[in-house]
Parts: C-alpha cells; structure tokens; sequence
C-alpha cells in the first residue's frame, strides 16, 4: 500500500497566509555579502522578531506537510534554499524525516515542483564521536553549510533535535577540520548560512528558556513556527496578572484552531471511556499536600502521612498495588512515572493490576468494534477499500511490558490473555460466515492468533527510549514498524501475500508528541500523565483522518472516523476540561452582557459567505427590530421571541446561532460516553414508511450513459484547447522573486509588488512524464496528445520550453472546463437491476435504518427547536449544518398537508454525477392533495451560488427528471421563504 497525499484547502490557506506575512526579499542591500554562495538572499526585516511568523494548526491537520511545502514554495519564489527544522525529540525527528525523505511525499510534491528536491541532512547523537583520533564535522552537517546556490534545483535541510542543538558537540571549536574556510565551530557554521529555521511543537520552546536562546545562536533570518499550542507568557500582577499564548506579531498568520477542525471534520471525533469504580472506592483518596525532593506528604480525611523518597505508597495503603516507590528528587514522581502536584488526587483502587486489566478489556472491545466496521464496511459488497485499524497504549512501566532474563512482563502476559480471548470469540462469530469480506475478515483474525501463540509474535508492539540500541532483534523490529514502516502498520498484506498482522503499539509517553499515525483508532492510558501537558495533545495521536488501503485519505463525509480513548477513574472529567481548552481555543470573547464589535464581526463574517450583502447595519437594525439590545449595544434582561421569553444574548444565539458554532465544538465531536450522551439520532419508522414506494425507486442504482457523441466531442475540445492562438495557455515559466515595497501616501499605505526573474534558466517538464499527467487528468489518449503537442510547439516556432508546469495546469483546467460545458446535457440515467445501501437504507434487509450518526446531519445542535409529529426524526435536539436557511426552514411551521417532511442525510440517495462522485439533495417534503402524494426536493443554496452549486442542480434535476410519473417535483432554492412559496404552489396544484 502506498500513501497519496493530497493537497487539502486549509493548508493550501496555511499557504497562502505564510506567502502574505513572508517580508519579501531585500533587492536594495548595501551588504557586501549578499550574494555569499553559500548562504541565503538577505530577506527584509531579518533577524527582527516583527519578521518571524506563526502558523497555528490543530494536531492532525498537516503541518509537517505545510511546513516542507513551505520550503518548496519559498524557494521557487525567493531562492531561500538554506532551511532548519528544529524539533523537541528524536522520536518527533524521526517522524519529520520519514515524512519528508517518503516515496509518496517525494512524488506529490513533483508533481507542483518536478525539478526540485529537498536534500535532507539529519544530525544525530553519535554523529560527532570521534574516529582514529580526530575529530571531523558529520558529513552531514559538511553538507548542509557547504552547499551552494549554483545547484538551483536543490533545497538544502537541516534537521536537528532539542538535545543535539543543546549538546557541547555543536559549540565546541576543537574540531579537526573548518567549514566554509574558517568556521570552527558548528553553531557559527550554520549561522553564516542565513538560515530560515523552522520550529515544530513551539510549546518547547518559550522564548525565555534555553531551548529558543540556543535556536538564536543559529542567527535566523527568519523564524516560522507551527503549531497546536505556543508557550504561555504571563503579564501584570495579582489579580490583573493575565496568561496569554506567546505569538510573534501579537497573533498568529493563519489559525486553523480547535473548534474549527473539529467542526469542519478534518480530525476525528473523539469518545472517551473509563471503566467506573465502586463509590465507597472513588471516595477513598489521597491528596497530595506537598511533594518535595526527599518526602512525599499525603493527605486524607484530616490525617497527613509522610513518604521518605525511596520508600513504598503500599506502606500506608496495601491499596496501592504495584510497587510504588516515591522517587523524590528535583522529578517529584512516583516509580510509574506520574508525576505528583498540589492538591492531585490519588486513588488506591486505580493502581491495581485488575483495573489496569479493565483498561486494557475496554480498549480491546473498542478496537474490535471499529476493526469490524472498518474492516467490513457498509459497502463491501461493492468493494469498498478496507481501512487497518490500530491501537495505541501508554503504560507505566517498561519492565512490566519487557519482562527481565528473556521473559514476557506480567502486562504483556495479561495483554496477551485476553487478546487470545477476544480472537478466538470473533473467530467463532465468523466461522460460519458466507459474506466474501466476512470470511475474509476471519482468515485475518487466525493469522493474528496464528502469529500471537508462535515464538516470535507480530501483533503488538513496544517502542521506549531504552529500545535505542538494544540488540535484541525483535525489539528493533517492533521499533522499526512503529517509527518508520508506517506504510506496513498501514497495510493487511505483504508482498507475498502474508497478513500483516501487527496492529497493537505500547509506549510510555515516548510516543506522546510528533509521531503519528492516521489508523490510530483508540488509545488507551494505564496511568494519568501527570503533567499539564494539553488535553488536545494526549488525544492528538489519534485525530488524524484514516487512510484506506488504496492509500485513500478518507473525509468525514466518506467514513465517520472517531476515536476511543479509554482512561482511569481518576482522569474522570478529561472530557469536561478537553471540550473546555477546545472552546477556549477560540480568540473571540463571548460576552453575555453586551455586543461586542468582536461578535459582530464574527457574525457578519460568517453571514457574508451566504449573503454579500450582509453588513454590520443589517445585524443592527434586525437585532433592533427584534427588540435584544438598547442603543448602546447592551443586551435587553427580558426578550420575547417566537413566543418565549430569554434574555437578550440568548436571543441572538436564536436569531444568528453561528455565534455560538464559531465559539463552541460541536456535541458530539467530543463525547464522554459514561455520560450517556447520544450522538445516534433516532429514526421515527412511521413517518419513513410513508416514503417507502418512493424510496424503493430511489435506491436502485443508476449507470450514467453518455451520448454516443461524447468521444467525438473530447477530440473537438482538445483540439480547440491546443490550438491557444493568444499564448494564454502555452506560457513560459521562470524562477522569479517577487518584491514587495511598503510606500506611504497622504491617502494611507499601501504593498507595491514587483516580480524579477532571478534565473535565466527557464523550468521545464520531462515530456513524458507532461503527457502522462496529460492523459490522466483529461482521459485522453496519449497517442491524440502527442500529436497535438507537436504540432503546437511547431506553431510556437519548435521552443521547449513551453513544456512546464504552468502550461500543463492551463490545458487541464481548459479542457475539463470546456468539455464539461459541452457534455453537462450530454447524457442520462439508467437505472440497473440491484439496490444499494446508502446512509438511510439498509438494502440486504430492505429496510430503513433504525437511527443515524449525529454527524451526517449535521454537525450543529439546536436545543431550542419543538417538536413535530410529521418530522422524520425524533427532535429536539435538531440538527442541522447552517443557520440560514437550513435552520429557518426546519423550525418552520407547515400546513396539516405535509404529512411527512426533513433533512435528508449524507448519501441518503448517492446520485452519480457526470464529472465523478456523488451527491444527495437536502430536503424532502411528502405532500398530502386530493388523496394523492407528492414530493417536493430541494437542494439549498446560496443567492451568490457558485459554479459547482449551478452544476449540482443540474445532475438533480436530470435524475428527478426521471421520476415525474410518480409525483416528484425537484426544485433549488436560497432561501426559507423560496421553500415555502414551492411547497404552497405544489398544494394549490400550481407547481409544474
């Protein structure tokens, strides 16, 4: 299995901010140096923290894949080619140089950059030892400092940890051997480079800790950090003394923050377990009074107990199972490995070995659960890709898991116990299956239980930083799975056929930051961490999207991917405060008292992308109108509004709820299942049953067949595209560096840009490699492509160079255009002998679902909708995914002739569309008249609807076409009135 990135639109913003806040490149230096060969252009403002920027992405969104982008883009437009990553570990190094030095990523960024690559030089602890007495420079660091820019097609990378860049290594200048004529000293060295250093995880890295002061001996030009979370900086005293994150710039360029990638579905949902204990257990606690370098003072029920360092917790409670020692020192810690604050609690209960066995059972279930769905995926019989699930657990005690003398440690063995168990149950539940995948799913599960009892088993796992170097084989290759064979724990067989049967990991937090792994599907903690480390953070293993085994990134619209995170008693109210440092997220203050000119531009904002007319006037005057707020923007104590009283602020959250979707995660995203709380939502059959005849028709599948005169059609555009008499589409490409001036006026400032070509040389395409991505992108031959592209570059007077990247994306986009344009009528629908199943139809059963996830109706909850007897699910709570008119139009009252009426799911119907994939309208309304049915569809969308909306009606409308004769009526609107007005023409008989 090979991965396939794919280009994502919040990083291609990431992108886009990151080129909008870069300084530009100084044309005007004085410096007698700039143009030294082996160090980077002079870039404006350098070595100012005013030039330096900040990117803020949510764990699991792609910032390594924006951050190496980054470097391609930067030199391609600048001619930085000198860049430095510097990560917190070795094991989050390992991860970025996976990622970067991968045949999958080297192959999606061709495709943007085809003659660039990056030459990644990776400095790590042994590099520097000593060899027959002398002491040498790593070749690697040689190569970075000593590359120049006479190699244009080159991006020189220097990837280093925390440790190394601290170590005296890199600041000692007793080397036998000096790098760019002179320099002794590695620090020095790298810094006559100009580097642009990258930071990952800036948390790290407070800028007044050692760590960003030995970053600053590198002399960066520039400085871009990405991140989740950045280090907190503290300002004033007593109770004004505040705590904000520490951004350049004061915030950062772009903020793809938490609730906005959880609300958006591009991280997974998350649902968190723990096994509950007996009340009179839960309340037999202690509380840390003081933790100190040699005693450890517990506190319970009034009563102290003091605990030298060294000495046992069992000593005071037999509770406390395991052997744990308080190791005291300047860690503060327990022998597990937690460690101890103020005022935390300790519960004896939670250390046994039998509620660690809980644990590990419930993650086991959960990973059972999602392997089966994932693994037998609703649409498997049409061979729907399966998805390898994994399963990650940090535990407390390596030797638990290692053993001693070449024996398994009693975890392993508990681990082991009752995998067997579990296997050897679902073995029997598909013994006897006749379904393909389900038998196929059962061979997979006896080779697991194969391998598990054999001598040498790869089904889990370990990887601790002791495992660096330890000889034994086994140990390096579970190391090696976990660290670098991503693509293997990815994949169910190898090259000859044999299951890959690994799919349970182990770490003690060393896995915590950096490494990830899109399949992750449940985590599970042994034991609390201890340390204040973000909540996201913990879970952040686990939030990247999946990928199939094709290689397929899956959305949350493709696969409802979620996340079974499974923790002690202790850390009981994780999902309360993960839910709380995901709101906080947020940079908009909410305040109930009053309008804030924040709040009204978070609304106005959000309004624009549907109305572009909407403007602050407009909010005030509705708001005014609806009597909630007084002259001077201050919320009104008592509003009445559709008939009930509330206050003024609640009255806006009801007249414009994106407020609070913009400032709150969606529930369901984030679920606390000992809670209770559902995110299924429940079908009401009767209502269903009413569509049945309709649906019946609905879920046969539909071929789309083309008219016989598309092929002819594809060669009359090509032809048409390739014959650019204007020079639009034919370009030529050159490096440039663009140039941006800031100039001021009497009539304000304002960025004057200029674009100078840095490089004569022009950038071309492999030609063979031109018309494969040709032919792919188009579906036309190679043979047709080959001979208008000889006869266009004989046009062009025999010049190459018009072979590139920019007249490669103009014919694809000029093409595809203008063939859809001309084909968009050009076929139609035919129906075929089988149904499917789709997200509302179970097709095997011929039946209707009995409930749904949350989620494929919408990602926003309105608690204050009412109930309706002719609604097709049961409500309140309502969901839905905008305010207007998706929201309007379900709080509507309708006529006693609508006898059932709602939202239709995601793939409710799966209509296939010409230009690839599927769609499913929004709204169905059943309509009672004369004892006879009708059905109103409606696709919603904006007044200012884009291209792709325009096509969309037009594929619904051809497939409705089709079933005129029993009663359905198609239509698209932009507004709850428009519904409304429809669905009265089709009573009074008017509707055509």
């Amino acid at each position: 299995m090979k991965i396939k990135l794919e280009t994502l639109q919040h990083q291609v913003d990431a992108l886009k901010a990151i080129d909008q806040a870069f300084p530009g490149i100084d044309m005007m230096s004085d410096d007698p140096d700039a143009n030294y060969i082996y160090a980077n252009p002079l870039i404006n403002c350098r070595y100012k923290d005013r030039a330096n920027i900040d990117i803020k992405m949510e764990t699991g969104t792609g910032k390594t894949y924006v951050y190496t982008r980054m470097m391609y883009e930067l030199h391609k437009k600048y001619g930085l080619f000198k860049f430095v990553i510097v990560v917190p570990t070795p094991s989050i190094k390992e991860g970025t140089r996976s990622f970067i030095t991968s045949d999958y990523a080297k192959q999606h960024f061709s495709q943007y950059y085809e003659n660039t690559r990056i030459q990644l030089n990776v400095i790590n602890a042994g590099d520097f030892k000593s060899r027959s007495g002398r002491r040498n420079f790593p070749a690697q660091l040689s190569e970075f400092v000593e590359a120049t820019r006479q190699n244009a097609n080159q991006i020189e990378v220097l990837l280093i940890n925390q440790g190394m860049l601290s170590s005296k290594s890199m600041s000692r200048k007793d080397y036998d051997q000096t790098l760019l004529g002179g320099e002794n000293i590695p620090l020095k060295a790298i810094a006559a480079t100009r580097p642009v250093v990258i930071i990952d995880e800036p948390h790290r890295f407070p800028r007044n800790k050692k760590s960003y002061k030995d970053i600053k001996l590198l002399k960066p030009q520039l400085i871009v950090r990405f991140g989740a979370t950045f280090p907190l900086v503290a300002s004033g005293r007593g109770k004004n003394r505040v705590t904000k994150p520490d951004y350049y710039r004061g915030k950062p360029q772009f903020n793809l923050d938490a609730v906005d990638s959880f609300n958006q579905g591009l991280v997974k949902g998350i649902d968190i377990d723990y096994p509950d204990i007996p009340k009179e257990q839960a309340e037999h606690l202690y509380k840390v009074k003081q933790a100190k370098a040699r005693e450890l003072i517990l506190s319970r029920n009034g009563h102290d107990y003091s605990i030298s360092a060294g000495e046992n917790l069992a000593d005071i409670d037999s509770g406390f199972e395991g052997n744990i020692i308080y190791s005291g020192g300047t860690d503060r810690e327990l022998s597990n490995g937690l460690a101890l604050s103020k005022d935390m609690e300790l519960i004896p209960g939670t250390f046994a070995k039998n509620y660690q066995d809980e644990i590990i059972s419930q993650a086991l279930d959960c990973h059972f659960k999602a392997e089966e769905d994932n693994f037998l995926r609703p649409d498997s019989a049409n061979n729907m890709p399966k998805i390898k699930t994994l399963s990650l657990f940090f535990i407390d005690s390596i030797a638990s898991f290692r053993g001693e003398n070449n024996t398994k440690g009693w975890l392993a063995q508990h681990f082991e116990e009752l995998l067997t168990k579990k296997l050897q149950n679902l073995i029997n539940k598909y013994e006897l299956a006749i379904d393909e995948r389900e038998k196929e799913y059962c061979y997979f599960l006896k080779a697991t239980l194969r391998s598990l009892k054999s001598d040498h088993q790869n089904v889990y796992a370990g990887y601790f930083s002791e495992d660096r170097g330890n000889s034994d084989e086994d140990i390096q290759a579970e190391v090696e799975d976990i660290l670098k064979n991503k693509e293997k724990l990815l994949s169910f067989k190898d090259k000859d056929g044999n299951w890959i049967t690994r799919r349970f990991l182990f770490s003690k937090w060393t896995l915590r930051e950096g490494w990830d792994n899109p399949n992750v599907f449940v985590i599970a903690k042994l034991r609390r961490s201890g340390s204040e480390i973000s909540k996201v953070q913990e879970v952040g293993r686990g939030l990247r999207l999946p990928v199939d085994e094709t290689g397929h990134r899956l959305n949350q619209d493709e696969w409802q991917s979620r996340l079974s995170f499974l923790i002690g008693y202790d850390e009981r109210n994780f999902a309360q405060k993960l839910v709380g440092e995901v709101n906080d997220d947020i940079p908009l203050d909410i305040n109930k008292e009053e309008l804030t000119d924040d709040m009204i531009d978070t609304i106005v904002k959000v309004r624009k992308k549907t109305d572009p007319e909407f403007n602050e006037d407009k909010l005030l005057d509705d708001l005014d109108e609806h009597n909630v707020i007084t002259r001077s923007n201050k919320f009104k104590p008592e509003v009445e509004l559709n008939g009930q009283k509330m206050s003024g602020y609640d009255a806006l959250c009801q007249l414009y709820p994106e407020l609070e979707q913009r400032t709150k995660v969606a529930k369901g995203k984030i679920r606390d299942k000992n809670s209770r709380e559902s995110t299924q939502v429940k079908l009401r059959k009767q209502n269903w049953q009413q569509l049945k005849n309709l649906w019946m028709q609905l879920a046969r599948r539909q071929m789309i067949k083309f008219d016989s005169s598309v092929n002819p059609v594809a060669e009359i555009v090509a032809k048409n595209v390739f014959n650019d008499n204007d020079n639009k589409i034919f370009v030529l490409q050159r490096p440039q560096i663009i140039h941006q001036q800031l100039e001021t006026t009497d009539d304000g400032a304002e960025i004057r840009e200029t674009q100078i070509d840095y490089n004569a040389t022009y950038l071309t395409m492999n030609y063979g490699k031109f018309l494969k991505i040709l032919a792919k992108q188009t579906d036309l031959s190679v043979n047709l492509l080959n001979n208008l592209m000889i006869k266009a570059v004989k046009r062009l007077g025999g010049n190459k160079n018009y072979i590139n990247e920019n007249t490669l994306s103009n014919l694809i986009r000029t093409f595809n255009k203008q063939f859809n344009d001309r084909i968009r009528q050009s076929y139609s629908y035919e129906p075929l002998d089988f149904v499917s199943s789709t997200s509302i139809y179970n097709a095997k059963k011929h039946e209707f679902v009995d409930s749904l996830p949350a989620n494929v109706l919408g990602i926003y909850v309105s608690d204050h909708s009412t109930a309706d007897k002719a609604y097709l699910y049961d409500r309140p709570p309502l969901r839905y995914d905008s305010a207007d008119p998706e929201l309007k139009i379900l709080n509507r009252t309708y006529s006693p002739k609508i006898s059932v009426f709602g939202k239709l799911p995601k793939k409710a119907i799966k209509i296939p569309r010409f230009d690839n994939g599927t769609t499913t309208p929004d709204f169905i309304f059943m309509v009672e008249n004369n004892n006879k049915s009708a059905y109103l569809i409606i696709e919603t969308k904006a007044e200012n609807m884009r291209l792709d909306d325009a096509e969309i009606g037009i594929i619904q409308q051809k497939y409705f076409d089709q079933l005129k004769e029993s009663g359905v009526y198609y239509r698209m609107a932009t507004s709850e009135q428009e519904v409304h007005d429809l669905i009265n023409k089709l009573e009074n008989g008017e509707l055509k």
